[in-house]
């Protein structure tokens, strides 16, 4: 079976819709949109001291909202499907989800996708909002959502977290079919619920084949239980790559921006590959990041302290054929659906400039190796 290409829309601003004709030609099956406040990028080393990325942009969180985006790009194409990457069920209402999956259903006559997580401590705490319980919100906002959308006539819910009172969303679906969602999902409980609920499996991270093969065959195992076709269920992933020659390689890991990737690595990713992170044995990742947290000392220290190496062997990293391999070992792991990020623009302006093409490149080759949409 092929692999589909997916496409990255950066929702942050300045906004560029300039390449959606790009990602409606038919090359792309699906663009995905980040639902963010916050990014990733800490805020202690986006000064023009640590990178002249920040002399183009002030901050790098400027985000705008994903589902009004998603709306915009729907009416701006017609054949390409629409995803968010992904909606978190903490900062945003069951009830609230479903109605605007609904709408951007008829927007796009069938084309939106709901990405949907547990959510991260990033776009959390710093608005309010508690990570307590994270996974069981979600359990509980999955059921409210088929609830409301498979429901004919006003509907009760007592949950632990959410309550409907006679609560009704009376707007048909369109054609009759609820959004499809895909979930981002890595750890045990998550990847059951995506067993359990799942249309696809859109997770980030650093999984090499072997595990991104071990977390499908839990996803599979937790369809069957709940007897579903685990072939229902499409196996995505944002792969996460640095692309440029052995001698770009060298020089972009030396830029604190790449260096920083290892903070959205876990510990135990570290130690998987034979290194300890810097910032401890239970360093969680992207989860346990802010934008004000780790502090600039503690961040000069650990862009000492990080082994650029334990950075090269979670991510895949080369030349376009080189990556493109990579990819193709992940889709004889299950892989279908691909978006390929390329990272190495964090190096600083003259390394973003070349990104697309090599991006590009690399896109053309996976379709080369597997097939595919060209």
């Amino acid at each position: 079976m092929s692999v589909e290409l997916a496409g990255f829309l950066r929702t942050t601003l300045p906004l560029d819709l300039s390449r959606l004709p790009a990602f409606d030609s038919g090359r792309y099956g699906s663009v995905w949109m980040p639902d963010h406040l916050v990014s990733f990028w800490p805020d202690a080393i986006w000064t023009p001291e640590f990178t002249d990325l920040a002399e183009v942009s002030r901050s790098p969180h400027r985000y705008l909202d994903a589902l009004t985006i998603a709306a915009s790009v729907a009416a701006s194409t017609s054949r390409v499907r629409i995803a968010t990457s992904v909606i978190d069920t903490v900062r945003r209402h069951p009830v609230m989800i479903a109605q605007a999956a609904v709408t951007l259903g008829h927007l796009s006559k069938g084309r939106f996708i709901l990405g949907l997580g547990s959510g991260e401590k990033a776009n959390l705490v710093p608005y309010g909002f508690s990570c307590s319980r994270a996974v069981a919100r979600f359990e509980e906002a999955l059921r409210v959502l088929h609830l409301l959308w498979d429901a004919d006539r006003p509907v009760d819910f007592d949950g632990a977290f959410f309550r409907l009172e006679r609560a009704r969303l009376d707007a048909e679906l369109y054609d009759g079919s609820r959004p499809p969602i895909w979930i981002g999902a890595s750890g045990p409980r998550m990847l059951a619920l995506a067993g359990q609920y799942a249309d696809g499996w859109w997770p980030t991270g650093s999984d090499g084949p072997e595990e991104f093969a071990d977390k499908l065959a839990t996803i599979h195992r937790a369809a069957e239980d709940a007897g579903r076709d685990p072939s229902s269920i499409t196996p995505g992933k944002m792969v996460m790559c640095l692309l440029g020659e052995r001698d770009e390689l060298r020089e972009m890991l030396r830029r604190p921006m790449v260096k920083s990737l290892g903070l959205q690595l876990t510990s135990e990713n570290f130690r998987h590959r034979g290194f300890t992170h810097p910032m401890g044995d239970q360093w969680r990742g992207i989860q346990d990041l802010e934008p004000g947290f780790p502090s600039r000392e503690r961040l000069i220290q650990f862009l000492d302290d990080v082994d650029v190496d334990a950075i090269l062997a979670a991510v895949p990293h080369g030349t376009p054929k080189e990556v493109a391999q990579d990819i193709a070992c992940l889709h004889e792991a299950g892989l279908r659906s691909v978006a390929i990020l390329d990272y190495s623009g964090m190096a600083g302006q003259e390394f973003a400039v070349r990104s697309a093409r090599k991006t590009r490149a690399t896109e053309d080759e996976v379709l080369r190796l597997v097939g595919g949409a060209q």
